[in-house]
């Protein structure tokens, strides 16, 4: 469905002339120069998908990859028009899972359609945000196109901070007195990591060569705005990066814990063997009973034995708490 049409005219919004924004038969209004139209639609069908495709002259390639919701973050060019793959994210901190969702924007001489597959970010704001800051949509499509990818990149930063606590929260639990298991969540933490890395690095070489303006239709000024996406973007890879190393690290940590611990068990258990070894050993001997074994018939022996086994056991019970065994 279309969720949004308008047409902008010197960094302001101007009402279409039918009234009806959100319907297919308005989707393409002509534009004067320097005017631009951006069309956003959510979860499109696929004779909407095809109809804005005839409208706008969209590349058949382009809008088969804008309509699978799957794509990976990419930047290619058909002729005058650029398409441009975003991955949005998103935190349930309950599950510790990171969301995804996808944009897929066609970026024209006088146009914008964005095609927004799932939850993600709701771009009506970004949308209102961007009118409110008429000297930055006056740079054309290309501002629609910095705005979006401003908002995506700032939604990484907070799926970033989250991770940071919880990867927080492995590292004091790892290091903690108490016996912990932390093996599983630090799987699924690297692996919603790895989620955030699939949508950050391969986006990182479209932001730079705005930042660059390398594209005709980014001027020098325009650049400086997706210089800032761009340091954004690559202060997050930075988080990611840095996050990934840390969990490896406390699953090591954990591991060797693990370790020591079941060295200290098998220590205990060794201790209290030999508490009850010993002890039925002189039973053991002293139970033989051969006519002519010395003190065979002492009748101070039986009690003597007892005391000898229990001083045995004190002694070896002593030893073992001062070596810490016990």
């Amino acid at each position: 469905m279309i969720v949004d049409n308008a047409l902008y005219h010197d960094g302001r919004r101007v009402a279409l002339g039918d009234g009806d924004d959100q319907s297919l038969g308005s989707a393409r209004v002509p534009c004067d120069p320097g005017d631009f139209q951006w069309i956003g639609i959510h979860d499109p069908t696929p004779d909407e998908l095809d109809l804005i495709a005839r409208t706008f002259d969209l590349h058949p390639l382009a809008v088969e990859d804008a309509g699978d919701k799957h794509q990976r973050p990419k930047l290619e060019r058909y002729d005058d028009t650029l398409f441009l793959v975003l991955k949005t994210l998103w935190y349930v901190d309950e599950h510790d899972a990171v969301e995804t969702g996808e944009i897929n924007m066609f970026v024209g001489r006088d146009f914008v359609v964005t095609v927004r597959h799932g939850k993600g970010i709701d771009l009506s704001t970004a949308r209102k945000d961007l009118e409110e800051r008429a000297q930055v949509l006056e740079h054309g499509p290309m501002a629609v196109l910095y705005a979006i990818c401003d908002r995506v990149v700032d939604e990484y930063e907070k799926v970033g901070a989250a991770l940071e606590e919880d990867v927080d929260e492995v590292e004091e639990s790892v290091f903690s007195p108490a016996r912990t298991d932390d093996s599983t969540r630090i799987y699924v933490l690297k692996r919603e990591i790895a989620e955030v890395r699939r949508a950050v690095l391969p986006l990182r070489e479209p932001m730079r060569k705005f930042a660059m303006g390398v594209h005709p239709s980014i001027s020098s000024e325009t650049a400086t705005y997706f210089r800032d996406v761009a340091d954004h973007l690559q202060r997050v890879a930075e988080v990611i990066d840095n996050l990934d190393n840390l969990l490896s690290t406390a699953f090591d940590a954990h591991l060797a814990r693990i370790s020591v611990q079941q060295n200290e068990d098998m220590r205990k258990i060794s201790a209290g063997a030999a508490l009850v070894v010993v002890p039925t050993l002189v039973a053991g001997i002293y139970g033989m009973n051969f006519d002519y074994m010395p003190e065979l018939h002492w009748r101070l022996g039986y009690p003597f034995s007892l005391l000898l086994m229990g001083g045995m056991v004190t002694a070896l019970f002593v030893w073992f708490k001062k070596s810490g065994w016990l």
